[in-house]
């Protein structure tokens, strides 16, 4: 009889697929904490990228991912396009050749496919993969801080700017978030993140973006 495909079983698949993958560089740290002066030409800077960003409802970027519960990690490829409040994320491991996809809609929702048992569907996107995989990823903030976005309507603490007037370090949802790298506006495309970081407890998640495909507002 085929035995249940439970959550330490999809955790352990996990591990194994993104083993292989090559690390994220965890030697890279944030950078340590200066207090910038922003000028006001800065600040009118980070205002018209911020209106910008948010002008492009659908993007993608390709990178690299690694995650951590404080007892097991793993690194892989990930692959995210956001079509409005619509996302589907791909993190793959070259190597074993697994993968897994979670789609997310707008109310917070999420279906995850490749863990072996099938799809699963859920209210909560964030708690979904949590459940079944053991990593603890804010799916539902990403999309903001992803871009250098501060959340909307949510307080933060401690936002720290960077001599551009971009964010450097702020605390929202309960999460940490810190930005070690920028790249620059080129060719009409605003500023974005090259690497960062958000944690929360044991959790962490770091992303370093190699693509952005960010179509002109």
């Amino acid at each position: 009889m085929t035995q249940p495909f439970t959550r330490s079983s999809a955790l352990l698949v996990l591990a194994l697929a993104l083993a292989g993958c090559t690390s994220v560089g965890s030697q890279k740290t944030a950078p340590p904490a200066v207090a910038y002066s922003v000028s006001p030409a800065a600040e009118r800077a980070e205002a018209a990228r911020v209106q910008t960003l948010r002008a492009v409802p659908d993007w993608r970027f390709q990178g690299r991912v690694a995650v951590s519960n404080g007892r097991q990690g793993g690194s892989g490829r990930i692959d995210w396009d956001q079509q409005g409040p619509m996302y589907q994320v791909q993190l793959s491991a070259p190597v074993t050749r697994q993968s897994w996809v979670l789609q997310g809609d707008g109310a917070g929702g999420g279906r995850l496919d490749g863990l072996g048992d099938g799809p699963r569907d859920g209210a909560d996107a964030r708690q979904l993969l949590l459940e079944a995989t053991g990593w603890d990823v804010p799916v539902a903030q990403l999309p903001d801080w992803v871009r250098g976005l501060v959340l909307a309507g949510v307080d933060e603490n401690g936002l720290q700017r960077d001599a551009d007037g971009r964010p450097r370090h702020l605390q929202q949802d309960g999460w940490d978030v810190q930005y070690m790298e920028w790249y620059p506006a080129q060719d009409g495309r605003p500023a974005l993140p090259r690497r960062m970081e958000a944690s929360r407890g044991a959790a962490r998640v770091r992303v370093v973006i190699d693509q952005w495909d960010l179509p002109q507002a």
